[in-house]
């Protein structure tokens, strides 16, 4: 592995920080959360346009860059230092990869290249507390983590004779899922002796479909319910391909695309933490001079770091160069986010308490993160059992 980034890389890191500190403040941030949508459709088209972000890691043949997904992984370290409101992870990195790897000649010519200019967004919907289940993250991603079509599920069903297919069902915590143009519905098909699990493609406007935007803990990762009532649906791909390892492929990358965010959000939370402390006074003296506190600094310093080198790694290795790692990876990110945040918001003092300080929205989006991708130990456990590190051995009495 070559630890250097490429003159490419540096350049897409350099321009798409540049275009997010003019365009995406803490003041600009707030109006987009505010939105229905929850993020800012004039920024999406501006990342679209200047930099092509939503499809730098789709084939050139489609419309896209042609960089590889590391690539855009790192450029999530970018978008994660201001939390940039956009559906870069529900489009390009959970929906995207899905149609590339499962769709039909058809649906990818037709799909793909209206996702790369930035003209539709996608999103992948699994009942909220099953998408890291789905996507391989905290289990080997069997069982009927599609609901079945029961509550927080979608069943589908043959439309008559003509081999089409009707969805019913609700799903819940689907990120942006209130908003995107096309969503990647994973359903529940058959009876308990063919039971599997599809994924279909609907159009967010499609008569039967109502969607309303959830509250959620992290308001820069906005969700929405879905509730589809016999809708005519297509089916991504050819029945009877296998879906697992496709979600499995993205659920590594998305699992090193996050944690380059996570390290990104955290690196700046230490950042204007160090220089809050910098100008912060008591006892005549400079809090950032008081050793105490330059000994808890290192230390998130030193965590960040370590979970900077690994995310790097992972986002390397899910470009095809090594191991999946992904969920290791993006653990140790959770945590330095975490602790990046949390020591922020107290070495802040009585401002950084304050529920509209800055300071909280790091913390929410760590806690948010681990909600929806975690937690922590699940993660580490899976990479655990999936390595072997844990095998039992038997003991002859």
């Amino acid at each position: 592995m070559d630890p250097s980034f490429t003159a490419e890389q540096d350049e897409i890191r350099r321009t798409l920080r540049e275009l997010l500190r003019r365009r995406c403040g803490p003041e600009e941030l707030r109006t987009a959360l505010a939105t229905p949508a929850g993020h800012d459709p004039a920024l999406w088209a501006a990342l679209a346009e200047q930099l092509g972000l939503p499809g730098l890691a789709l084939p050139a043949g489609h419309g896209g860059v042609g960089c590889p997904p590391s690539d855009l992984a790192l450029a999530a370290e970018e978008t994660g230092r201001v939390l940039a409101p956009t559906p870069l992870l529900a489009t390009s990195v959970l929906a995207a990869p899905l149609i590339l790897a499962l769709g039909t000649d058809a649906q990818r010519a037709r799909l793909l290249p209206r996702i790369t200019d930035g003209t539709l967004t996608a999103a992948l919907a699994v009942p909220g507390p099953a998408l890291a289940t789905a996507l391989t993250l905290t289990g080997p991603g069997d069982g009927d983590w599609a609901g079945g079509g029961r509550a927080g599920g979608v069943q589908a069903r043959r439309a008559g004779d003509g081999g089409g297919w009707r969805l019913y069902g609700e799903v819940v915590q689907v990120l942006d899922g209130h908003s995107a143009g096309l969503l990647v519905v994973a359903a529940h098909a058959g009876g308990f002796a063919r039971s599997r699990t599809l994924l279909f493609l609907v159009a967010g406007d499609a008569p039967g479909v109502v969607r309303t935007r959830q509250t959620a803990l992290d308001a820069t990762r906005p969700q929405g319910r879905i509730q589809l009532r016999e809708v005519e649906v297509e089916l991504l791909g050819e029945e009877g391909t296998d879906v697992s390892p496709a979600l499995a492929r993205a659920g590594d990358f998305a699992a090193a695309f996050l944690a380059c965010e996570a390290v990104g959000a955290a690196g700046r939370a230490l950042e204007r933490t160090v220089e809050y402390l910098g100008q912060r006074e008591q006892f005549g003296r400079v809090v950032g001079s008081f050793q105490a506190v330059q000994h808890r600094l290192a230390d998130v310093y030193v965590q960040v770091q370590a979970a900077r080198s690994a995310a790097y790694y992972a986002a390397w290795a899910a470009s095809g160069q090594g191991e999946r790692v992904g969920g290791l990876a993006l653990a140790q990110a959770l945590e330095a986010l975490r602790r990046a945040a949390a020591e922020g918001i107290q070495l802040h003092g009585g401002i950084g308490f304050t529920w509209e300080h800055e300071a909280h929205l790091y913390f929410k989006r760590a806690a948010g993160d681990e909600l929806l991708f975690g937690p922590v130990h699940r993660l580490r456990a899976h990479a655990a059992d999936a390595a072997g590190l844990f095998e039992r051995t038997e003991v002859a009495v």
